[in-house]
Parts: structure tokens; C-alpha cells; sequence
């Protein structure tokens, strides 16, 4: 099956056009990938533009706090393995940036969404998703996104708008199951949950309680009554024999009719596991074989610029991409236990967040290590290093990612870096390699 724009009204052909000319009018002009602008021109010129253009897919949507772009990626792999897939690679995850990734997607009958966690109920309304991938739930910044419980209201009121579709949940995590627990079409995978700070109390009522590898709730007071779902759901997907390999982790994942499927990745770290068991959940769900999903997403190397390694005048430089405390704290783990050096960027721009008081959340001194040497460095690098000292990290200070690098000498470099520092550094590293 093919996908074509002969399904649009005549207004959206028209906006479908005009979309299309802005983005390429953007990329041109050297303005941005295009990734946004594409879709407002064509989002105003037809207001029903997204629920015609989604018609003609099959689509997952995949949110959560941490995770969505990586996820978003495995789930397009895995899916290419039956056609061409319609996905929004760039993080482009508003409304619009959806629209965009559609509106390119001609050849495409399926589609891998990445949505943003407060969009969920608008884009879902539009696109009518066979699939929801729900990762994980922790506080964002607050001065941009809100506080949790807002978010997970959220997520709720769209799972709830689509009771047919298929909801693949992280059990692990108390915020999600309340998001997911009232659909009838739930597949549970135990993903993993590392940060459990902003789940000690149930949105539904009682509070959490973790241990022996799962949860379960208990009175917050004298008297409450719990909700009927009152402990960590039994997983339909699940990992075993999980080897955190400095080469990258692997495990045995399990699922349903004795399912068995080895997982072997390139990108470090337990919780792109975890990632990985729900974007093959999410592809069974759309019916892929198993054993294909599962060598699809091992073969993922980075994404979109994330876990991606360059030569920078001889320091082998891999990059990571960390937002808030829950991302930060597993990010750290990902670090070579055997890299001698380290460069640590934050900026403090509205899509950072302007407010770093999280910065004291995060347990910094995973970090530290004899003879390693850490740079801070960023636009609030100054802030960053006064963290860095009070958790015992000893760190020097750099203007840009690009002046910590020129301190270092020669050979490896772990490079962690948030949204816009990430931005930015990519930026200067393309015009360096003459990408751009």
C-alpha cells in the first residue's frame, strides 16, 4: 500500500502545497530542518488538514517523559521492516511537527509519532492511533510543562478517547498504570522505572510502596479505600539474563505464547532496555514478527544526534542528551566507567527551562571517579560547577561544549549535554564536518 494525498479535500491539497514549500523554503534559507514550519502554514490554511492527512495511516504515538525520540526510532526500525514509515525523527513532537512528518511520509502507510506528553489528547483525536506507547512519567521542567499530576491527567484523558486502541504501558511505573489502567486493551511491559521520586503517592489514591521489583499501594490515611488496581500489573513483556555490556546491554526478552527474543543494542544503557522492550511490543502490536522487531531495534546506532560519536581534532567525542532529573540520573549511568574525561553542558533557555533548581536533585556523584577528568561547561555552566563541587566532583569550567573539548587532551570523551546545549553543540560539529 502506498499512501498519496489524493484522499484531501481541495483546501488541504492546497495547504499540503504550501506546507511543503515552507519547509523546504526553511531548509533552504538555513533556518531549521523544517521540522515545524511545514506544518503551521499547513495547520492555518485547514484546520482539518492533520485528521484527512492521518486517514490514510496506521499510527503509533509514543510519549513519556524521557525516552520518546529514542523509543519513536526503535518503533520506526522495527516497522520498516514491513514498508516505509512516516515518523518524525528531529523531536519535532507538537502538533505541528506531526503534521510535517505525514505530510512526508507519500510512500508510507504506517507511522511512528513521537507526541509530546500535554499534546496527547489533541494529536490522538486527530490521527485515531492503533497504538499508544506510554514510557514513563517524571517532573519536566515545571516552568514550561507543570506539575506531574497534570501531566498524567493527560495521558489518561487520551488513552480514555480510544478505548479500541492498544496502549503498551510501563508497568514499572505507578504514574503510567494510572494513566492506562481504565482501557481495556493494555499490554504491560515491565520497562523498568530507575526514578521513582515523583510516584511516592497514586494519582488515583494511597500511596506507593516498592520492593521485591515491583510496587503496591497502601493507605495514605486512616480510612482510604484503594483503587481496584492497587499493585504493579503482571508484565506481558519482560527482560531476563540483562548484561550491561560497556559494547552496549542485552537481555532476553519475553512475551506472550513463550515468546523468546534476544536483544542486543548499540545504544548504552538499562533504559533504552526498556525502550526497546516497548517499541517490539508496540511493533507486535502492529504485526510485526517478533524476532524481526527485535533485530531492528538492536541495529539502532543514535538518534537524531544522540549517542552519535565524532572526531573532534582527536577527541573521540560520544554525545548523550539529558532534560531533567530522571533523564540525568540515567543518563550518568550510560557513561564508560573506563572514559577519563568528561564534558557536562547545561543552557537555561525557555526549552531547557529557565529554572535549574533541579540540578540539586541529581545524585552527580555517579560522575565521579579517580583520575577522571570533568568539565562543566554551558551557558549556566557557572551553576552547574557549584552543584558538580558540593557533590565532591571536582570539575574545571569552559564557555561552549566545543572550549571544553579544546581542554582536553587527545582520546576518549563523554560528552552530556541538555536540549539546547545539544542543539547548539550538533550545530557548530555540522558546519565543522562540513554538513552544513
Amino acid at each position: 500500500m502506498t499512501n498519496s494525498t489524493h484522499h484531501l479535500s481541495v483546501r488541504s491539497r492546497v495547504a499540503n502545497a504550501a506546507g511543503m514549500a515552507a519547509r523546504f523554503a526553511s531548509r533552504a534559507l538555513g533556518r531549521g530542518s523544517g521540522g515545524m514550519i511545514g506544518g503551521e502554514v499547513a495547520m492555518r490554511l485547514s484546520p482539518r488538514f492533520l485528521a484527512e492527512l492521518a486517514a490514510a495511516y496506521s499510527c503509533v504515538i509514543i510519549t513519556g517523559t524521557n525516552g520518546k525520540s529514542t523509543t519513536t526510532r526503535m518503533v520506526r526500525a522495527a516497522l520498516e521492516s514491513a514498508g516505509s514509515v512516516a515518523s518524525n525523527t528531529n523531536g519535532d513532537n507538537m502538533t505541528s511537527g506531526v503534521i510535517t512528518a505525514l505530510m512526508r511520509g507519500k510512500d508510507a502507510a504506517r507511522a511512528a509519532l513521537e507526541v509530546d506528553e500535554m499534546h496527547v489528547p489533541a494529536v490522538a483525536a486527530e490521527v485515531d492511533p492503533a497504538v499508544f506507547v506510554y514510557l514513563n512519567l517524571s517532573r519536566d521542567q515545571l516552568d514550561r510543562v507543570g506539575e506531574i499530576g497534570s501531566v498524567e491527567r493527560r495521558l489518561r484523558e487520551g488513552a480514555a478517547a480510544h478505548p479500541g486502541a492498544v496502549i503498551v504501558a510501563n508497568c514499572d511505573d505507578p504514574l503510567v498504570v494510572s494513566a492506562a489502567a481504565d482501557n481495556p486493551n493494555v499490554v504491560w511491559v515491565a520497562a523498568g522505572a530507575g526514578w521513582g521520586g515523583d510516584s511516592a503517592a497514586y494519582p488515583r489514591g494511597g500511596r506507593v510502596v516498592r520492593g521485591d521489583g515491583g510496587w503496591h499501594l497502601i493507605p495514605a490515611f486512616e480510612g482510604e479505600e484503594l483503587p481496584s488496581l492497587n499493585r504493579r500489573p503482571t508484565p506481558h513483556w519482560w527482560l531476563t539474563d540483562v548484561d550491561l555490556a560497556p559494547e552496549g546491554p542485552r537481555a532476553l526478552l519475553h512475551g506472550p505464547n513463550d515468546t523468546a527474543v534476544p536483544l542486543a543494542l548499540k545504544l548504552p544503557g538499562r533504559a533504552n532496555l526498556g525502550n526497546a522492550a516497548q517499541a517490539v511490543a508496540a511493533a507486535v502490536a502492529m504485526g510485526i514478527d517478533p524476532v524481526i522487531a527485535a533485530q531492528a531495534v538492536s541495529e539502532v546506532t543514535e538518534v537524531a544526534g544522540r549517542y552519535s560519536v565524532h572526531d573532534v581534532d582527536g577527541r573521540r567525542s560520544r554525545l548523550m542528551l539529558a532534560k531533567n532529573p530522571a533523564g540525568w540520573q540515567e543518563a550518568m549511568t550510560m557513561i564508560d566507567p573506563g572514559a577519563a574525561q568528561v564534558v557536562i553542558g547545561v543552557n537555561g533557555q525557555v526549552p531547557d527551562g529557565q529554572d535549574l533548581s533541579w540540578l540539586w536533585d541529581v545524585d552527580f556523584s555517579l560522575v565521579n571517579q579517580p583520575g577522571r577528568r570533568v568539565i562543566a561547561c554551558g551557558e549556566r555552566g557557572a551553576d552547574l560547577a557549584v552543584r558538580l563541587e558540593y557533590a565532591g566532583v571536582h570539575c574545571e569550567l569552559a564557555s561552549t561544549p566545543m572550549d571544553a573539548l579544546a581542554l582536553c587532551e587527545p582520546g576518549r570523551v563523554e560528552v552530556l549535554l541538555n536540549y539546547t546545549a545539544m542543539r547548539d553543540f550538533t550545530i557548530v560539529l555540522d558546519r565543522k564536518e562540513g554538513k552544513k
